[in-house]
């Protein structure tokens, strides 16, 4: 019988790349059309595919869910790479014009068009995880900053998209796996010829790692996440030797 997956799985612009982990380490690394064709690969052997997109969506009223706060407090300096997700009805949405009209309406405030690039694969995860239970079960919501930041012990320091960046991100993986540094070289050479940025192999990288059994606990923000309309969790699930926060 084939060994259970860990896989991580990261947005790079019009690509999925994942990564997948057996509890000993690495297995392989593929890039995918479609989160539905990702969750078709793994359905069969993942345990656990933690994915960098938001998950539970905010229907109206104030859209900033808990997690995404809780997430900015955590990451310092790095808090804008958390940004608040469209609502629901806004995801479905083909223009930003349109679809910030919606998410005005719904919650009084702009749509930021960073937030609303992500739309189209926001509600394409939302549609999978309320068609099929089992893909529910499996994904979860993560997010790679918080990821690095659990991993670390401290906010970090520098831009993902720096040099700098890539290196402290390299070191905090590498202090927590000594393997992690083949792991990222053997994710980057089997991603190699497509459009994925290495930025976001790391990102897939530390989603991985996150979701891997390890000597480390997985906790979530909130530590008692609340869940939409449509049933699903609203939290950022990350592993640490102990809670980023107690509430």
């Amino acid at each position: 019988m084939a060994e259970p997956l860990y896989v991580g799985v990261d947005r790079s612009d019009e690509s999925w790349v994942a990564v997948a982990l057996t509890g000993d380490g690495f297995d392989h690394a593929s890039v995918f059309d479609s989160i539905g064709e990702c969750w078709s690969a793994y359905e069969e052997r993942a345990r656990l595919i933690l994915v960098g997109v938001p998950i539970g969506l905010v229907e109206s009223g104030d859209p900033d869910r808990r997690c995404d706060e809780l997430a900015r407090s955590v990451l310092g300096e790095r808090s804008a790479a958390v940004r608040t997700p469209p609502v629901r009805e806004a995801t479905r949405k083909q223009r930003y014009s349109t679809a910030n009209r919606v998410h005005r309406r719904k919650t009084g405030q702009e749509l930021s068009e960073q937030a609303f690039a992500r739309s189209d694969s926001l509600a394409r995860i939302d549609e999978l995880l309320q068609e099929l239970p089992e893909a529910a079960a499996a994904i979860r919501e993560s997010h790679p900053e918080v990821c690095f930041r659990a991993f670390g012990g401290e906010p970090l320091s520098y831009s993902k998209r720096t040099a700098g960046g890539y290196a402290e991100r390299m070191r905090i993986l590498a202090h927590y796996d000594r393997d992690a540094a083949p792991t990222v070289q053997k994710a980057a050479e089997a991603t190699g010829g497509t459009a994925v940025a290495v930025d976001d192999v790391l990102d897939a990288v530390a989603l991985a790692y996150t979701a891997q059994p390890g000597d480390r606990e997985l906790y979530t923000l909130p530590p008692e996440p609340p869940r939409d309309a449509a049933g699903l969790p609203m939290e950022i699930v990350y592993r640490a030797a102990s809670p980023l926060i107690t509430s």
